[in-house]
């Protein structure tokens, strides 16, 4: 751990990373869709939730840490999935996909009938252990990334940042996005105190994120 403010997660020690890839040997299955509070699944399990605005990689994200390729389906069409995605990992967890937010062609009653499910979501789930809020790292935190923390403050509900598309980002340009990605994070103080870095398509940062969800209780 290095003194830095909101440090890159380390490697995992064997014991833990035997956990993390343990716990994502497991079938996952897409279990439902939901639009309204009432069609949640039961809360019979701990679950975390990935957050990230359309067209960050959440859904590549949640294909590599599953190893399910087509598990979560990926889409160039910013806003397009409307529901809040639950998958089983294992009989252990519940992955959850949320909606992509940021998109700009939605039509306004769908995007706030759409915050009024997330609010009462984040606010309501007493087995959500954290929420993944995803960063694409060639970009930083945008405006509207802020909002997204700031409900989750406001829920009180512990996220954490993973930076996506790692591999895309040239080596001279990651200390930049980080500083800037620290004082957005500064600013939240439901904001959990460590990085992830990734790359769904090298694999990168893949087993430090099993590794985290494996140690939640």
């Amino acid at each position: 751990m290095n003194a830095l403010p909101f440090p890159l997660a380390d490697d995992p020690d064997p014991q833990t990373q035997e956990r993390g890839r343990k716990l994502f040997a497991g079938q996952s299955e897409f279990v439902k869709g939901v639009v309204a509070m009432s069609g949640l699944p039961p809360a019979d399990r701990i679950e975390v939730c990935f957050a990230g605005r359309s067209n960050v990689g959440k859904s590549s994200l949640i294909n590599a840490l599953t190893g399910t390729k087509g598990l979560a389906r990926a889409s160039n069409t910013p806003g397009r999935t409307q529901e809040i995605n639950f998958f089983t990992q294992g009989p252990e967890l519940y992955l959850v996909d949320l909606p992509g937010y940021g998109y700009a062609n939605a039509p306004l009653p769908v995007v706030e009938k759409w915050q009024r499910l997330l609010k009462q979501y984040l606010s309501g789930r007493q087995t959500l252990r954290r929420a993944f809020v995803l960063i694409d790292a060639r970009h930083g935190v945008k405006p509207v990334d802020a909002e997204i923390m700031k409900l989750l403050d406001t829920s009180a509900v512990t996220f954490q940042c993973v930076l996506t598309k790692a591999d895309k980002v040239k080596a001279k340009d990651r200390a930049r996005v980080l500083d800037q990605v620290r004082a957005a994070l500064a600013r939240h103080p439901a904001a959990y105190p460590e990085i992830v870095l990734t790359s769904s398509e090298k694999g990168d940062g893949i087993p430090v994120l099993r590794s985290i969800i494996a140690t939640l209780e």
